[in-house]
C-alpha cells in the first residue's frame, strides 16, 4: 500500500509539473523550479515537525551548507556537480548527527530558539569566513550540471531535474510514513514518554528524523545552487526557515502533498500579490492567522472536510420504511 501510494505521489508530480512546463511562460517556470526546490527542503522538515514534532527554526541553514558545499567543491575545487553534490549532501548529514545529538536533548521553545542561533551562526560564518565562503559577495560562476553533452541549462531543462528529484524525495517519504520508523517518529511526536515505556530509542528516532530533514535540506541547496549558479548568505536567513515553515503549516503538516501544495503557494503568493506593495507582508500575517485558527491542518486539511461533507452520510441512505396502519 505505501509502495502503491509513493507511485501515485511521484507519477502526479511528473505528470502534472510536465503539463505545466508545456503552458507555463518562462518567468513562471522559473517560479515552478523554486517551488520544486523549496517543495524538497519541505518535505525534509517534515520528517522533523511533521513527523517527529521537533519545531526546528534552522532548517535554512542546513539548505545552505548543501549549496556552499556543493559551490565551494565545483568553484573552488574544481570537482564535477555530480560529486560535489552527493559529497555535500553527505556532509550535512554527518554535521547534523553531530549537532542533533546535543541539540535533541532540548525541547518545545528551547529547541525552536537553539535551531534559531544555529541558523544566525551559519549566517555569520558564511558572512565572515571570506576565504572559504566569499563573504557577504557569495560564489557566483558555480558550473552546470551536464548529462553527457546535454547541459541542464534553461528554465524548461531545469524543470525536469527538478521534477524528478521531488518525485523520488516525495516517494521515498511516503514509503517511510507508512514503515515501522515513520509509525516510531509519529509515537514520539504524539507521547514520547508512553513511546519509551513501549520500548523506542526515542533519542535514536529524533536523530534520525533530524538528519534525513537535513539530507533533504541539503538536496534542496545543491537544487538551489546548480538553478541560481550563485549562492550567498543572504540566501539562507533565519527568515527562510520561517518561511519553510509557514510553507509546511499552510499546507498541512505531516502530509507530503501538503508541503508540496505549501511550496507552491508561498512561492507563487508574492507574484499574485504584487500590487499590494509592502502591504504583502500583511496580508502574509493575515493569511498564517487565518489558516493556523479556521484551517490547523491546512489545505490538505480542507480538502478533506470539502470531501467528507460532499458524500452523504450513511443515516441519509438508509430508508426507513413507513409504518403501515
Amino acid at each position: 500500500m505505501a509502495i502503491r501510494n509513493a507511485l501515485s505521489i511521484a507519477a502526479a508530480i511528473l505528470v502534472i509539473g510536465g503539463l505545466l512546463s508545456a503552458v507555463l511562460p518562462e518567468y513562471y517556470l522559473r517560479l515552478l523550479n523554486l517551488s520544486a526546490i523549496s517543495a524538497v527542503a519541505v518535505i525534509g522538515l517534515n520528517f522533523a515537525f511533521g513527523y517527529a514534532g521537533l519545531i526546528s527554526l534552522g532548517h535554512a541553514a542546513f539548505v545552505g551548507v548543501g549549496a556552499y558545499g556543493l559551490a565551494i567543491l565545483t568553484v573552488t575545487s574544481g570537482w564535477s556537480p555530480w560529486l560535489a553534490a552527493p559529497a555535500a549532501i553527505a556532509a550535512t548529514a554527518v554535521l547534523a548527527a553531530l549537532i542533533g545529538y546535543p541539540l535533541l536533548r532540548l525541547r518545545g521553545h528551547y529547541l525552536a530558539l537553539a535551531t534559531l542561533g544555529l541558523n544566525v551562526s551559519f549566517y555569520i560564518v558564511t558572512s565572515n569566513w571570506i576565504d572559504l565562503t566569499g563573504g557577504t559577495n557569495g560564489i557566483a560562476r558555480i558550473p552546470e550540471l551536464t548529462i553527457g553533452t546535454l547541459a541542464v541549462a534553461g528554465e524548461h531543462r531545469f524543470l525536469w531535474l527538478a521534477l524528478v528529484v521531488l518525485a523520488i524525495v516525495a516517494a521515498l517519504a511516503a514509503i517511510l510514513h507508512g514503515s515501522r520508523h515513520g509509525r516510531e517518529m509519529m509515537a514520539v511526536r504524539d507521547d514520547e514518554i508512553a513511546s519509551e515505556m513501549i520500548g523506542i530509542d526515542t533519542t535514536r528516532v529524533k536523530i534520525t528524523a533530524f538528519v534525513l530533514s537535513a539530507v533533504c535540506a541539503a538536496i534542496a541547496g545543491c537544487l538551489f545552487a546548480l538553478h541560481v549558479r550563485f549562492v550567498a548568505p543572504e540566501d539562507f536567513t533565519y527568515a527562510h526557515s520561517i518561511t519553510y515553515l509557514a510553507m509546511l503549516i499552510v499546507g498541512g503538516e505531516s502530509t507530503i502533498v501538503g508541503a508540496i501544495l505549501g511550496a507552491i503557494l508561498l512561492t507563487f503568493l508574492p507574484e499574485w500579490l504584487r500590487f499590494l506593495g509592502t502591504a504583502y507582508l500583511f496580508f502574509f500575517g493575515l493569511l498564517m492567522l487565518c489558516i493556523l485558527v479556521f484551517l490547523p491542518t491546512g489545505l490538505v486539511g480542507l480538502g478533506q472536510r470539502l470531501r467528507r461533507s460532499r458524500k452523504p452520510s450513511s443515516a441519509a441512505s438508509v430508508r426507513v420504511p413507513e409504518a403501515k396502519p
